[in-house]
């Protein structure tokens, strides 16, 4: 497996694991004392010591301050050094590119969005470098500040060959090698660059910046696109990083094949918008009444999720009944993958949960309905707490991960 610029999702190193923990845990729950960090992590106090000492004298970390004390000297507590460096994230999505520049907390400093371009991969890296280059200059912070550069991006990436194959056949499918990306982006900057599939990012930011989620078994569904999972605390990408599609191939089978797999539409792709737009279109050429029109301006062609979802919550019928539907539907995909993986939580992004209750009553209902008793007892189905971000955050989020292994 090629590791070059891929996040270290799997640690093998003593050190590197034991680096993360301690880092991670001053970054959640700092200012937090020495004796703490040891009962939390079920560490001896002396090599936690040691190694808060080195992490002071490179000002990773800081102490801020005196605990309550029971005896004797009152505890120095400890807390992440946010300002030490700074890392960037950039978001690779369909539509657009999205960059931020972020302290160690993950704290925003700078944030840019542009359109992405109708281009395949390759021709995307002058795209992806300006928007770095501008986002950096908008911070304000010196380069040689910044540590590393995470990258969430669409579509499939395979370790063992290192490349990137898109899946939108608008774009025709392109493969690129993700080294190439990855090092002319390194070159330009001449700073350490990762990258990661979008969905995982996106279930990692949760996990690392979602207050609530502080759970370590996950699944965050990005609308119908594919899932990031989080299995025992750590990211889940599978045998060669491809794990989380949660489609069947549809758009590359003949049309005896795709006859022949009507019967299992669950597994179908729906699209980002879980089908709704196009449905709300075929409605309306039809001739059907519906507030979806007023709400995309009486053009068919700019109906998009936000007016089906703005229709909807006037009460529209058309809308709701539309909403209904695709949450039953993903329900019934949600359901599956909760049998199969018996996670804490399981978190909707992509733009769909922005309808509320429209979408998760009949999510729920579905899960209710075709999940087994017990794993659907103790799951919770949640709107993304980041929201669009949710790639931006979480590939900076692992971008300052990186810096926390190799301190």
């Amino acid at each position: 497996m090629n590791s070059d610029n891929v996040f270290s999702f799997h640690i093998t190193q003593d050190r590197e694991r034991r680096n993360l923990a301690i880092l991670e845990l001053i970054r959640r729950k700092g200012p937090i004392s020495r004796a703490e960090i040891s009962r939390v992590l079920g560490s001896n106090i002396v090599t936690v010591t040691n190694y808060a000492d080195y992490y002071i004298n490179k000002r990773i970390i800081l102490e801020v301050g005196l605990d309550t004390s029971s005896g004797g000297r009152r505890p120095e507590l400890l807390e992440l050094n946010a300002k030490s460096g700074y890392v960037v994230g950039v978001d690779i999505s369909p539509t657009n590119i999205l960059a931020i520049v972020a302290d160690l907390k993950v704290n925003v400093i700078a944030k840019v969005k542009v359109p992405r371009p109708p281009v395949n991969m390759e021709e995307l890296i002058p795209e992806v470098t300006k928007a770095i280059e501008d986002v950096i200059a908008k911070s304000k912070i010196n380069a040689p500040d910044i540590k590393n550069i995470g990258i969430g991006i669409s579509g499939i990436i395979d370790y063992p060959s290192g490349t990137i194959r898109d899946t939108d056949p608008a774009r025709g499918r392109t493969r690129v090698s993700f080294l190439k990306f990855t090092k002319a982006i390194e070159q330009k900057f001449n700073i350490s660059v990762y990258i990661g599939n979008d969905a995982s990012c996106a279930a990692f930011g949760e996990r690392t910046l979602n207050p609530s989620a502080d759970v370590d078994n996950i699944i965050y569904v990005y609308s119908d696109v594919g899932c990031g999972m989080v299995i025992n605390g750590d990211v889940y990408t599978g045998s060669s990083g491809c794990a989380g599609e949660t489609q069947i191939a549809y758009n590359g089978l003949q049309s005896d094949d795709k006859g022949y797999i009507k019967e299992f539409a669950y597994l179908r792709p729906w699209g980002v918008d879980l089908g709704v737009v196009y449905e709300a279109k075929k409605a309306v050429q039809k001739g059907q009444a519906t507030e979806i029109l007023n709400t995309a301006k009486g053009k068919a062609d700019a109906i998009t999720k936000e007016a089906v979802i703005g229709a909807a919550k006037k009460g529209d019928k058309l809308a709701i009944e539309l909403l209904d539907k695709a949450g039953r539907d993903l329900g019934v995909r949600i359901a599956y993958m909760i049998d199969l993986l018996n996670p804490s939580m399981v978190i909707i992004g992509g733009g769909m949960e922005a309808a509320g209750d429209l979408l998760f009553e009949p999510i729920k209902s579905s899960v209710k309905r075709f999940a087994f008793e017990e794993p659907a007892s103790i799951v919770k189905i949640v709107p993304s707490f980041l929201g669009e971000d949710a790639i931006v955050m979480g590939a900076a989020a692992l971008a300052a991960r990186e810096v926390f292994i190799q301190a």
